[in-house]
């Protein structure tokens, strides 16, 4: 267990499983005390919650009053900030079956708890002249994807906000960043009516071969772990990305060509 934030302060969307969970395990473990706001708990959260240094707080950040509940919760100190919060359905009819009522709930989920949560802990962060906020975006922000096209788009969209927002509070002491990871092995791909098993009910092939598809797709051959995107934002979030800002890290495997 390293000390690198200890003393401080961190909020986190999300939390309650796959990449959220993982970067509340990560925070808490380098010292941060955490908040972690999720519509419901889990298993692995209570867990950490019960080693002492993990709040968990209820909050459906679909619902806008929420934002602020959670960031009160952190009482008066925020060091960092983690948006996490993102759906991603598989519309596997095409771009003409997604209705306006789909693209607002995936544009508010996916950009606006990101904003509205931003919004509430930023004056908190310019007042104490310092901070770090690290958001989830995606590969898909840059290599788009018609099976996700809305999904796409709002992370496009996180992508850009966060850009323009250090720009902004950069000069306030106050880092933004974004990470964008490729496959990551969640229940947003494997769970339960996650993307493989959507895929495969459409295609006719089960839902293993989606996900070896999607794998092979990569470099390396796999999906990421979400301790590894987990890794990288508490990279972010300390001292030593003291001077990182405005920037965009994909963790993919190499799914985005570099060539």
């Amino acid at each position: 267990m390293s000390t690198e934030l200890q003393g401080r302060t961190a909020v986190v969307t999300g939390a309650s499983k796959g990449i959220g969970l993982a970067i509340t395990e990560a925070l808490a473990g380098a010292g941060a005390t955490v908040i972690a706001g999720s519509r419901g708990t889990s298993q692995g959260l209570d867990a950490l919650v019960g080693k002492g240094n993990v709040t968990w707080v209820p909050a459906d950040l679909a619902e806008p009053e929420a934002a602020a509940r959670l960031v009160e919760a952190a009482d008066g100190r925020i060091d960092v900030l983690v948006n996490n919060v993102g759906v991603a359905p598989a519309r596997t009819g095409g771009f003409l079956s997604v209705t306006d009522e789909e693209w607002r709930r995936t544009l508010d989920l996916n950009l606006l708890t990101a904003v509205r949560v931003t919004r509430a802990a930023l004056p908190t962060m310019v007042a104490a002249g310092e901070g770090s906020i690290v958001t989830i975006g995606s590969v898909n922000a840059t290599l788009p994807d018609p099976l996700v096209i809305d999904y796409s788009a709002g992370k496009a969209a996180l992508v850009a906000f966060s850009k323009a927002l250090s720009k902004e509070v950069g000069p306030k002491g106050i880092r933004v960043n974004t990470v964008s990871p490729g496959p990551v092995e969640t229940d947003l791909w494997l769970g339960g009516g996650g993307v493989a098993e959507t895929v495969s009910a459409v295609v006719g092939t089960s839902s293993g071969d989606v996900v070896a598809q999607a794998a092979g797709a990569t470099v390396t051959g796999r999906f990421s772990q979400p301790s590894e995107v987990a890794g990288l934002v508490l990279f972010l979030a300390g001292d030593r990305a003291h001077n990182i800002t405005g920037s965009d890290f994909v963790i993919d495997g190499g799914l985005i060509p570099t060539w």
